[in-house]
């Protein structure tokens, strides 16, 4: 195998207010029945790496939970696999910091991995990408590093905090910037040799830095062979409780569906045997995504229910997304809403929100 993988959520902020209130932002549930991380870690898996690597630093038990040992993708394997690396190491002598910290704390991990190549990524940047075809790439532009980026149509306010390359005709690098209306949005996602990994690692280190991309890489595009690669398959990306609402409910749209989980990247998740979901005679549902083991009696138009979701009689779900075990009371009215994990709302309450800023209600509560 010539690959490993990192997931780096070091640098990742609690971006989604209330709904990371308990859990760090990779662990959010996305779609129905996915959490963000299972795209990091199925495009990883789909590509055959045998070693993954998820650097975290803080609210990582649901994390925990839902990856386990990796069965879901593949990795409870006897040698290599997935690992979950806080970045806790009781070192006097240590001066790294920031995400440096986590490399150099855990730097077995890359000794004793086969693979003479590091892809790493985060988990805002939703997509089903082949990696095999980014190896091919940097192998063929003879590439130190090789940066991934979508070119997008149309720029959206999620893509203003994302960095953005400067890239030649030849497809060198030639800077990161964080310009506003620059197209090129850069995917959190870089390939680079194990070897000169760890030489930028220890580099930074050496020289005070904290931020292995800021600080060891992009800050080089002069003295590296840095190489773009363009990814042109379906892509979004959630930074922000207003694109996370929006990119749900674009999953209702049939074709960025399809186009994002029936390619030939597979999209996997943690396994939970529920039944069918029910629909109950008085039940009206249109338009939208229904998971197992819910039940239905009420309107649900233009949402996404989770597992195990239960609307009551005469309650009317709209625009809305509504997370696993939450309970809709008879009469309730919801609309552009979202409700985490276990939230119950009694008989005919009313919540509205609005399309560019839904009402967000945080896990466990009782309205």
């Amino acid at each position: 195998m010539k690959m490993m993988g990192v997931i780096n959520l070091d640098n990742e902020q609690d971006f989604l207010n209330e709904l990371t209130y308990f859990r760090c932002g990779a662990a959010v549930p996305f779609g129905g029945r996915y959490r963000l991380i299972d795209f990091g870690i199925s495009n990883m898996a789909n590509a055959g790496f045998a070693d993954i690597a998820v650097f975290t630093r803080k609210k990582y038990r649901s994390l925990m939970d839902h990856l386990g040992k990796g069965k879901s993708w593949d990795l409870d394997t006897k040698y290599g696999g997935l690992f979950i690396l806080p970045p806790d190491w009781n070192d006097p002598t240590d001066i790294s910091k920031g995400d440096l910290q986590h490399f150099h704390n855990n730097i077995d991990f890359f000794h004793r991995g086969k693979a003479e190549y590091v892809l790493i990524s985060g988990s805002q940047h939703v997509c089903g990408i082949n990696y095999q075809e980014v190896f091919e790439h940097h192998q063929s532009s003879d590439a130190d590093i090789t940066l991934i980026y979508k070119k997008v149509d149309m720029l959206e306010p999620e893509h203003k905090q994302c960095q953005k390359l400067s890239v030649t005709e030849e497809g060198r690098v030639v800077e990161v910037t964080n310009e506003e209306y620059n197209n090129n949005v850069y995917m959190n996602m870089y390939l680079v040799s194990k070897k000169l990994l760890l030489q930028l690692v220890e580099y930074g280190i050496a020289h005070g830095a904290s931020h292995l991309f800021n600080d060891c890489i992009a800050s080089e595009v002069d003295n590296l062979n840095i190489q773009a690669f363009k990814y042109t398959g379906v892509h979004c990306v959630i930074n922000s409780v207003e694109s996370y609402y929006k990119n749900n409910l674009h999953l209702l749209n049939p074709n960025f569906y399809r186009d994002l989980f029936f390619n030939e990247q597979t999209i996997n998740t943690k396994v939970k045997n529920e039944p069918p979901a029910r629909y109950l005679e008085s039940a009206n549902v249109s338009n939208s995504l229904v998971g197992n083991g819910c039940i239905i009696e009420g309107t649900v138009e233009n949402s996404i229910l989770f597992r195990g979701v239960k609307v009551h009689k005469n309650a009317i779900v709209k625009n809305s997304i509504i997370m696993q075990r939450c309970e809709i009371g008879e009469g309730a009215i919801l609309e552009n809403v979202i409700l985490d994990k276990d939230v119950t709302l009694t008989e005919g309450k009313r919540l509205i929100g609005n399309e560019q800023m839904p009402f967000v209600i945080p896990k466990r509560r009782v309205i």
